[in-house]
């Protein structure tokens, strides 16, 4: 696939693109894939979905990793569905980490996640870029691998007769990154086929993860693996391994790193959890939009799934009227296959504004990607967009997106 565009190449040189102008496509700008952690068994999944969804455009989102990207884009080109090629890091600034400021995990201060939307395709990341990011990726698996063998000790001193090896584990629930989603899911299944009964599996997790486990979860897969995942292998649980800081990079290393690669910096905004509460860092919109410009970081995404729709609502349009390019997604990085149609909390549809923001990002982003695959001058990551260009590009990525569905 030498040049992904292909289909475009003479439109555009005899300016023959076609648009439908106005119409708001759906868009789902970020899901993970199993190459990092996902709900779908394949690549091949979100993209099936996507058609049975009327989604227009589907923007991969993994961790470290561009492996995906060829799958992706092949299924993309037969299903008619516009590709965007992401990719996310996890940052540590360390000041704020001293400080105690958390910036978009809630649960450790000084970590941040960053994505970077609309890469080149075929993948253009220097050595040196290259050579970064597959430390990141060993320095991260060194660090689960430690904690299966801390769950091993753990195991040892139950009546539960249960071991694992950490190689067998990544090579049979994982692709290139290896997390404790995965130890998770493979502890669960290994109880599920030791145990036939659910009082005997229920049994079994109480003694393991050293609490109860109601009924009601026991048969959700997705609940039930999130409960294991927080009492054995984060902090405080008795298989967790504290992260290294060699398993991160500073937000101005990962800044480059996504620049490198021809990708727009781009800040996942956690926003309101169920209980109303905000980081330290998102407590103050008006001051949360001028670091952010102040650190080189011009757009911003956010999951409306974890979020009250009255509190999105008000901060897109904040950040909307303050010049920032906005998308929406799932993520969909948890054993739950919910659909690809992104809500808000409990299930509230975006309204027609939102829809509206969520396609504009995403044009901006598909006029990106076209032209840095094609050399050329896309999303401004040095200075702050001014509208004309934006509007420029938002008109590129609304044509591309038409002319690839009608291909």
């Amino acid at each position: 696939m030498e040049n992904f565009y292909f289909f475009l190449s003479k439109k555009i040189q005899n300016q023959k693109l076609i648009s439908n102008s106005g119409k708001i496509r759906k868009v789902n700008g970020h899901i993970h894939s199993p190459y990092s952690f996902s709900a779908f068994s394949d690549i091949r999944e979100p993209l099936s979905m996507a058609v049975a969804e009327g989604i227009a455009v589907l923007g991969i989102n993994d961790f470290y990793t561009t492996d995906g990207y060829r799958g992706f884009a092949e299924l993309a080109l037969e299903s008619k569905v516009f590709p965007l090629f992401n990719i996310e890091f996890m940052a540590l600034q360390k000041e704020e980490q001293k400080a105690g400021v958390r910036i978009n995990d809630p649960q450790n201060p000084g970590r941040t996640y960053i994505s970077g939307k609309g890469l080149a395709y075929p993948v253009s990341f220097s050595e040196r870029a290259k050579a970064k990011m597959e430390k990141l990726m060993l320095e991260s698996n060194r660090q689960t691998y430690q904690m299966v063998d801390k769950l091993n000790l753990h195991l040892e001193g139950t009546s539960i007769d249960l071991r694992f090896s950490a190689e067998d584990l990544h090579r049979n629930h994982a692709r290139n990154l290896f997390r404790e989603r995965h130890i998770a899911t493979a502890l669960r299944n290994a109880v599920f086929e030791e145990f036939g009964t659910s009082e005997t599996r229920k049994a079994a997790l109480e003694l393991i993860i050293g609490a109860e486990v109601p009924e009601s979860i026991l048969n959700d897969r997705a609940i039930l693996e999130n409960e294991i995942r927080n009492r054995l292998l984060k902090a405080g649980g008795p298989a967790y391994i504290p992260e290294d800081e060699s398993a991160f990079l500073s937000l101005d290393e990962v800044l480059e790193l996504i620049i490198d690669g021809g990708g727009i910096p781009c800040y996942p905004v956690l926003l309101d959890d169920a209980k109303g509460n905000l980081t330290d860092f998102e407590a103050d919109f008006h001051v949360m939009a001028q670091r952010l410009k102040d650190k080189g970081i011009y757009m911003i995404e956010l999951i409306p799934g974890r979020n009250d729709f009255h509190v999105l609502k008000d901060f897109v349009t904040l950040f909307d009227q303050q010049g920032f390019t906005i998308t929406f997604g799932t993520e969909h990085n948890t054993p739950k296959l919910d659909p690809l149609t992104v809500t808000c909390r409990g299930g509230v549809p975006l309204d027609a504004h939102l829809m509206q923001i969520n396609y504009r990002g995403a044009c901006i982003i598909a006029a990106h990607q076209y032209l840095v695959s094609e050399g050329k001058e896309g999303f401004p990551t040095r200075n702050f967009p001014n509208p004309d260009r934006l509007n420029e590009l938002a008109r590129l990525g609304e044509s591309i997106i038409d002319n690839f569905t009608n291909s």
